[in-house]
């Protein structure tokens, strides 16, 4: 395993966080059910549980069997009645930062309270699945908690997808109910949401019956389209509502979110999470891997259409009583010194972003950070794909000065995992080029070159929605397949070099090789297609495709803005391959499978390996 020597973990109280640290792993290891009891007594119970967990029908685990709760009422509530009331729980800025807002834990009540409400004045009950395809805004974090308050199950669509992903996605959920905006903002620029809601109900979605829309612009007018369904006023039904609400009580085990990510197969599988476990878990490790203060501002770079901004701008933070800074936009816009813009006037303590972030920051060179007072800044952390050692050194370098004021540092988890799994916590010294080692509760192995947890936890999701054969093939006897290829060194610490499948990691989005095949292939000219990801030095990995034309087609003159922006409109702009090239055969195992391996070592120029199964 190749990584760079040990770098320090600066603070006078390292060795004591170590200590710390090791002592919780120690105790999960010895009696795991009693490590994952005692973090259960964090949330608040309406019905205590009986029993931590049933293994009786797995990998189907139950956690906390018996008992009941809101995770709201944890999140939201008790903040609200208690001491925390006055606490500011968001501040929210514009991608401008001209429109800053703090919102306290008594008002987030309030507009949860109302946002229930108004779903609730449209017909959602417990158990109906709502998808949300919002901006980056309070008002979505608001809806979120509004679904769960309800004990209805809320699937976050990034705003950005295009109306066939939308549709598939709303489709699979069997979503009763979708609210969105008129526009979202992207460098400025308003882009149109609503539509983009139309066009994917006018190609299917049966199960939908009411569509919401939140007029940010007062001269939006809502369309009433006459196919059966009710078009609403969601800034009027906001307004109308009362600004309390009841709480739905659940078991531990009920749905709280369907949260769709890329597979191999063409269809997108929905990740499964639920109120107990999810709670419990992603607010443990708050506190145990970023260990954020009271007194501290949290900022998640990162967007609620993806397990990030669900855990660690929505539910995590909020169960520990934080204050979270979270932002509207581009981060390059309205220029690329906005970051530590927004780090020097907010006093900022601790980040969670990408590492396209980092290296995105790093393209500008030093001089931008010099220029303000970054000291407030003590943990950088870092997920989505891996932080190049490169990269690592240089923000320790401009952003944590040497570590004279901060120290940054990987994790690794996925959607699946709902938290991080692994990752070099606070006070141990990092590896560069390593994410770090098992979270207390986890635990992990290395087995053919893939990843596997070996041990089940609370926040692990519970099947893929509508789909419990794909859920189980996950599993083995090794426990829960990552997906991951991985190693393991002498001193515990893994380093993931990325994805066993057909799953591209594009500046933190997964996005799958078979979803751009489809989108390809439903163009005109297109037979067949291949997609595979290269190395790319600012987004971790970029899209290159290969497509073989029909019979008789010509080819276009510029194939990569032809049907580049054909995926582009299918799937969305995170999707835009950054080459497409016209071949005339695609290399196919005689089962005919696609062997995209074999394109990205020739592209790379790279040994191609055993191909032994290629159908010449």
């Amino acid at each position: 395993m190749q990584t760079e020597p040990y770098v320090p973990f600066v603070s006078p109280d390292a060795a004591a966080l170590r200590e710390d640290f090791e002592r919780e792993r120690a105790a999960a290891q010895a009696d795991p059910l009693a490590f994952w009891r005692e973090q259960a007594s964090v949330l608040e119970w309406a019905q205590p549980f009986s029993r931590v967990l049933d293994e009786s029908n797995a990998p189907f685990y139950r956690w906390y069997e018996g008992g009941k709760l809101n995770v709201v009422a944890s999140a939201v509530d008790r903040h609200a009645r208690g001491a925390l009331r006055d606490k500011v729980a968001y501040i929210w800025l514009s991608e401008d930062c001209r429109t800053r807002i703090e919102v306290t834990y008594g008002e987030l009540a309030e507009r949860v309270a109302r946002a229930a409400n108004a779903l609730r004045a449209m017909g959602v009950k417990r158990g109906d699945a709502v998808v949300l395809y919002l901006p980056l805004t309070l008002e979505a974090v608001a809806a979120m908690l509004a679904c769960a308050r309800l004990g209805a199950v809320h699937s976050v669509v990034y705003a950005g997808l295009a109306a066939t992903s939308l549709q598939a996605r709303v489709e699979d959920a069997k979503a009763t109910t979708i609210v969105t905006a008129d526009y979202t903002y992207r460098r400025g620029k308003p882009i149109a949401l609503a539509p983009t809601v139309e066009q994917a109900l006018a190609m299917g979605c049966p199960s939908v019956r009411h569509v919401a829309v939140w007029r940010r612009q007062a001269e939006t007018s809502i369309p009433t389209p006459a196919d059966g369904r009710t078009r609403h006023d969601w800034s009027r039904l906001l307004e109308a509502a009362a600004p309390q609400a009841p709480l739905e009580i659940v078991d531990a085990e009920h749905p709280l979110f369907i949260l769709y990510t890329s597979g191999t197969t063409g269809q997108p599988k929905g990740v499964l999470h639920v109120h107990g476990g999810y709670g419990v878990g992603i607010s443990y490790l708050m506190r145990r891997y970023w260990g954020v203060r009271q007194d501290e501002i949290f900022w998640c770079a990162s967007d609620i259409g993806w397990i990030v901004g669900h855990s660690y701008i929505v539910y995590a933070p909020l169960i520990c009583g934080l204050t979270t800074l979270f932002r509207e936009g581009a981060p390059d816009y309205p220029d690329t010194a906005v970051i530590y813009d927004i780090i020097e006037r907010e006093h900022v303590n601790v980040i969670f972003t990408a590492p396209t972030t980092v290296r995105f920051l790093m393209k500008f060179g030093d001089e931008p950070a010099r220029k303000r007072d970054l000291t407030s800044l003590r943990w950088l952390t870092c997920a989505g794909e891996p932080l190049n050692p490169e990269a690592y050194h240089w923000a320790r370098r401009v952003l944590c000065g040497d570590g004279a004021w901060g120290n940054i540092a990987e994790n690794w988890w996925q959607t699946e995992t709902g938290g991080p799994q692994l990752g070099t916590p606070s006070g141990y010294p990092v590896k560069p080029g390593a994410v770090g080692i098992p979270m207390p509760g986890v635990e992990a192995q290395v087995v053919n070159e893939e990843l596997y947890l070996t041990r089940p936890f609370p926040h692990l999701f519970r099947t893929v929605y509508g789909d419990d054969a794909r859920f189980k093939a996950a599993w083995s006897e090794h426990g829960y397949r990552t997906g991951d290829a991985a190693l393991r060194d002498g001193d515990g610490y893994f380093r993931v070099v990325g994805r066993i499948d057909d799953v591209m990691n594009i500046a933190g989005h997964r996005i799958g090789s078979a979803e751009v095949e489809h989108a390809l292939v439903e163009h005109p000219l297109v037979a067949e297609a291949a997609a595979f990801g290269l190395p790319d030095e600012l987004k971790g990995e970029r899209l290159v495709c290969h497509v073989v034309l029909r019979a008789g087609a010509q080819p276009p003159a510029d194939p990569t803005a032809c049907f580049g922006e054909h995926v582009r409109v299918t799937m969305g702009a995170i999707a835009t391959p950054s080459e497409v090239h016209v071949v005339t055969t695609l290399p196919k195992t005689r089962s005919g499978k696609i062997m995209r391996r074999l394109l990205r070592a020739r592209a790379l120029g790279q040994p191609e390996g055993d191909i032994s199964t290629l159908d010449a």
